[in-house]
């Protein structure tokens, strides 16, 4: 006789991040701390296989999906894009204090010295439909380096160069504006490697001065101050979304 089929299962602490309840090592966490319950028992395996139709309880109450929200903020430099950071600097949950907000997960990071547009959502499967490489959502940004890039420069960054064995290339690159000791490039990247403009653009000989993200896919940063966030509408979330 032909077998019937399993019901697909997940791991526990995969299913309390799937839910928007926290991130996946924050649910590993919560597991093995014994603060999770699966149908009345406390289950310390974070990949206690889960089906769907079981009860969760997460300290108590029930562990029922979290309403999805998605937010747009302007990360100003010098934040850290961290839930916490062992050397005590600010970070970007301190600038969401006082809003009584649900957990919420960074879509992608900027570095402690980047700036600009960062994506925060509890919604796990919007935001690795936005940061997996394979479907290619563009990250604009504007930079500045010290010096004066020229087409060569241009060229270059377009065919990519050779850092710690990574290839590192832009998508698109144009000069905005030059000044006596600096310059401002556009660049867009459609993968994104540790540091990756930096490291090009040190290969290349220049150091970057300034980088701020001014766009993720057709989604500008727009005016919005520096330390402020705004929700997103219905139709930006629709736009990022993996198709």
């Amino acid at each position: 006789m032909p077998r019937t089929p399993l019901t697909p299962s997940f791991g526990l602490a995969r299913v309390l991040s799937k839910r928007g309840i926290c991130s996946r090592s924050q649910g590993e966490n919560l597991v093995r701390e014994g603060r999770v319950r699966v149908d009345g028992r406390v289950i310390r395996d974070p990949e206690f296989p889960i089906r769907g139709s079981e009860h969760i309880d997460l300290d108590g109450g029930s562990a029922e999906a979290a309403a999805p929200l998605y937010l747009l903020m302007n990360k100003p430099r010098g934040i850290v894009v961290s839930a916490s950071d062992e050397r005590g600097r600010d970070t970007v949950y301190s600038l969401l204090e006082g809003a009584g907000l649900p957990w919420l997960g960074p879509v992608g990071r900027l570095d402690k010295a980047s700036e600009g547009l960062l994506l925060l959502s509890n919604d796990t499967v919007w935001a690795a439909g936005i940061t997996d490489p394979a479907t290619h959502v563009p990250k604009t940004y504007h930079v500045q380096v010290a010096g004066h890039p020229d087409d060569a420069t241009i060229d270059a960054m377009l065919k990519g160069v050779v850092d710690e064995g990574e290839s590192l290339r832009a998508g698109a690159a144009t000069l905005l504006r030059q000044g006596e000791k600096n310059a401002w490039l556009e660049v867009t990247l459609d993968e994104g490697r540790n540091r990756h403009i930096r490291r090009l653009m040190q290969v290349l000989g220049f150091e970057v001065q300034r980088l701020v993200r001014v766009a993720i896919g057709e989604l500008p940063l727009g005016e919005l101050p520096k330390g402020q966030w705004r929700h997103l509408t219905d139709g930006e979330v629709t736009a990022l979304r993996k198709r």
